[in-house]
């Protein structure tokens, strides 16, 4: 695998940042897929979220990211999306930060101040190399950093379409499987508990081998009606506060 380290400041990375949700969260002018299929939602609290700015702000180090090389121009966050989403988000005017017993969004900082966010250096290796090689160093990087759930890495290795829809239905604030079982299932649908409750239930167990069988499904149907059936019968069976798995 090639890593090859590059200095490239914020204001770069922020440049057209776009967040469509289900869509995607793209950055660096359109060049940066800033969460791939594979990574997580935005998990970090306010206050995660609010250090990073002020690390900025302040001119200290922030860790090294690791960005994908597409080999066409275009670059995928292997490590460091919760970072750059962070400051992207800050920028964009999403949040403010509690400075001095103040609330301070970007746009009431002084020029120097913006100034000094917008040039700040990030220190990004980019990666070349086969899905294999980046997946496997997706899971190395990220053992010292926010650690993965055991459904997270799964998503790592078996990407494509079948995992795209399965992320839509299940791993979403407020999705459909959610919302249909909240007073049934315990879990977090943004850290992948619901989804892996239920390839649990419809695989028996043998998670990694039904989602490389259906790796390249067109969609997530077929779990998602099985998902719906086990829950309607536990509806029809029992008490909404007599169960929870």
């Amino acid at each position: 695998m090639k890593i090859e380290l590059h200095k490239i400041r914020v204001s770069d990375v922020a440049k057209n940042y776009v967040d469509n949700e289900e869509e995607g969260v793209i950055g660096y002018n359109g060049k940066l897929n800033i969460r791939p299929k594979y990574q997580r939602e935005f998990v970090y609290d306010e206050k995660k979220r609010n250090a990073v700015i002020e690390t900025i702000h302040s001119g200290f180090p922030l860790n090294v990211m690791y960005w994908v090389d597409n080999g066409d121009g275009t670059f995928e966050i292997l490590d460091g999306q919760q970072r750059t989403v962070s400051f992207c988000q800050y920028i964009n005017g999403d949040f403010s930060i509690n400075a001095d017993g103040h609330a301070k969004a970007f746009h009431n900082l002084t020029e120097t101040e913006k100034k000094q966010i917008l040039d700040y250096e990030l220190m990004i290796y980019f990666c070349e190399g086969n899905d294999k090689e980046k997946l496997d160093w997706f899971k190395i990087i990220n053992i010292a950093g926010e650690k993965l759930f055991d459904q997270e890495l799964r998503n790592a290795v078996y990407t494509g379409t079948w995992l795209t829809d399965a992320k839509l239905i299940f791993s979403k604030s407020n999705c459909a499987a959610y919302n249909l079982s909240k007073d049934y299932v315990n879990g977090s649908p943004i850290r992948q508990e619901i989804l892996e409750i239920a390839l649990k239930w419809r695989s028996e167990g043998e998670i990694e081998k039904y989602m490389s069988a259906h790796q390249h499904d067109p969609n997530a149907n077929e779990l998602w009606t099985y998902f719906k059936n086990v829950i309607d019968w536990v509806k029809l069976t029992f008490p909404p506060s007599s169960l929870n798995f």
